[in-house]
């Protein structure tokens, strides 16, 4: 029996169990997956964006790869900084992760071996209905975070090197901060996306989020879209498989089930029809530079 570190899940420490969601869905693609043999372990643990829990997509798609493999998926939801790190200790057996330039450096430095494209949404920036920083009817996320400090309005940050706070990093660089900004207005959550907008909700702050999340969210909260169509804001999530060679603790064959069920035809329709297309099928394209 493998011992692993536990990961890290909204800062406590302990396993989250992928909640079983009933889904009506009979696989008839050609794919099949090959269920586990008596000397491979039943287990395969997924660290993964918080965005694709909060969302509810794991949820609907877990359980069918369980019951067509008999693996049993342990779901870890961090940033998708604290994702590739674990797979490069080989902490999980696979990462699901929306961080390009991470995800890059891990595979040329041979801590994974295969990445591949699976889906994407894009990002918005949103806020306060009452909108003090005057940000509605911006596209440019650049010129939104930039008028943002020049009038102090509140901002409450990942602050997680998630992927969405390296998104976030990279509005503020191409504005002309140096660092980030260390403010009475700028506020670190240190948490996921849902939490995250639950908190700018409750400090009427403008915060950067994927779409999926916030459409989840929506109607718990009085934040409204203010900055979205920009090509900057676009946001792609890649499945990665990691080098047994650097990680001989992983379920290599329960990883890479996972990761060819994720970019499977079946699959990918069921992507694209979860919660009115949150999520955009990208399965047989070339990753994302």
């Amino acid at each position: 029996m493998r011992r692993r570190s536990r990961a890290v899940q909204g800062g406590g420490r302990r396993w989250r169990t992928t909640a079983v969601l009933v889904v009506v869905f009979s696989f008839t693609a050609p794919h099949r997956f090959s269920p586990p043999s008596t000397a491979q372990s039943r287990d395969v643990i997924l660290a993964t964006t918080t965005s694709t829990r909060d969302a509810g997509l794991l949820d609907s798609l877990v359980p069918v790869f369980e019951r067509q493999t008999r693996y049993t998926v342990k779901v870890i939801a961090v940033g998708s900084g604290q994702a590739l790190a674990m797979g490069r200790r080989g902490d999980a057996d696979l990462v699901l992760s929306h961080a390009p330039e991470a995800e890059r450096a891990l595979v040329d430095s041979g801590y994974l071996v295969r990445r591949r494209l699976v889906m994407h949404n894009e990002f918005l920036i949103v806020g306060p209905a009452g909108d003090p920083a005057g940000l509605r009817g911006l596209s440019d996320p650049v010129a939104a975070v930039r008028r943002i400090a020049e009038r102090r309005a509140p901002f409450v940050s990942r602050g997680d090197q998630s992927g969405t706070h390296q998104r976030e990093q990279l509005f503020w660089k191409r504005a002309g901060f140096s660092s980030i900004p260390r403010n009475d207005w700028y506020i670190e959550s240190g948490q996921g996306m849902g939490a995250t907008l639950q908190l700018a909700d409750e400090k009427h702050a403008y915060t950067l989020t994927d779409r999926a999340t916030y459409l989840t969210w929506r109607d718990k909260l009085q934040l409204v879209p203010m900055v979205e169509g920009d090509s900057l804001l676009y946001n792609v999530y890649h499945v990665l498989e990691l080098n047994p060679k650097n990680a001989a603790r992983i379920n290599v064959a329960g990883g890479r089930a996972l990761a060819d069920f994720l970019v499977a035809p079946e699959t990918q329709r069921l992507i694209g029809e979860f919660g009115q297309s949150l999520f955009v099928p990208d399965a047989g394209k070339e990753a994302s530079p």
